[in-house]
């Protein structure tokens, strides 16, 4: 579903028909309101973006957590979502990838990503934990996806179960050195099974060319295929999720 206003549009709906979005020139921050001149981490106006907890730099980087030194700038709402238990997980967008994300969004953070096979591996604690795991696991495996490779949709299917193995044994150490300092049972060896997507996509990109909002306000064309946080269109893509806040007319 595209969200515009108050409706909703059915976008698998429109798969094979034109698709126009319009730009206003209006940006409205999506924690305050206010309006903004450009958006900040994904839809923020400036103060905003420096006052949030959910701005800071330990949102990408979750290792450089800074609660526990008293200086977090929500500590309320780093308790409501810093403190739950959190999943490392192998994904393939693009490629093998390391990821973590809170356990309530399985599998919306794979769907998000254009993930189209994904295997939670460990369960820790808290975010922090998440972030200190993820950090051991970047090197052996990339945690990025090359959005261009993801919109081909040529990826080629991996065996994840036989991935992780080799992984963990790998780092067999490391995780030993992180359960020593959190504790044994702060680090949990999951035992699911692999999770496979499809998207739908009618055509892929042969070149994969980029809308942008910022400079050019029009992006029309005849609506392709929905992968990730991306619409395919015959005169390109466009992330959606880089221009949140944006106020956009849609015709469809």
């Amino acid at each position: 579903m595209l969200r515009a206003g108050e409706a909703r549009i059915d976008l698998n709906a429109c798969l094979g028909k034109p698709l126009r979005l319009e730009w206003t020139g209006a940006i409205a921050c999506t924690h305050c309101g206010r309006a903004t001149r450009k958006s900040f981490a994904q839809g923020h106006c400036y103060p905003c973006f420096k006052r949030l907890a959910q701005c800071d730099t330990c949102i990408m980087k979750p290792e450089l957590c800074h609660f526990f030194e008293g200086t977090c700038r929500e500590p309320d709402w780093g308790e409501r979502h810093c403190f739950q238990p959190h999943v490392v997980y192998l994904a393939n967008a693009s490629g093998l990838k390391v990821g973590i994300t809170r356990s309530s969004q399985m599998p919306t953070r794979w769907l998000d990503q254009g993930a189209v096979q994904a295997l939670p591996i460990l369960e820790v604690d808290t975010r922090q934990q998440s972030g200190f795991v993820e950090v051991l696991f970047k090197e052996e495996v990339s945690d990025r996806t090359n959005w261009r490779a993801m919109l081909k949709g040529d990826t080629l299917a991996l065996d994840l179960v036989a991935e992780r193995d080799r992984l963990l044994a790998r780092l067999e150490a490391g995780l030993a050195n992180l359960r020593e300092r959190f504790g044994a049972d702060a680090i949990r060896l999951l035992d699911e099974a692999p999770l496979s997507f499809d998207y739908p996509v009618l055509a892929f990109p042969a070149k994969v060319v980029s809308h942008n909002l910022d400079k050019n306000p029009v992006v029309a064309g005849i609506l392709l295929g929905i992968k990730g946080q991306y619409l395919i269109l015959d005169s390109g893509v466009i992330n959606l999720r880089k221009f949140t806040g944006y106020e956009v007319k849609v015709a469809a």
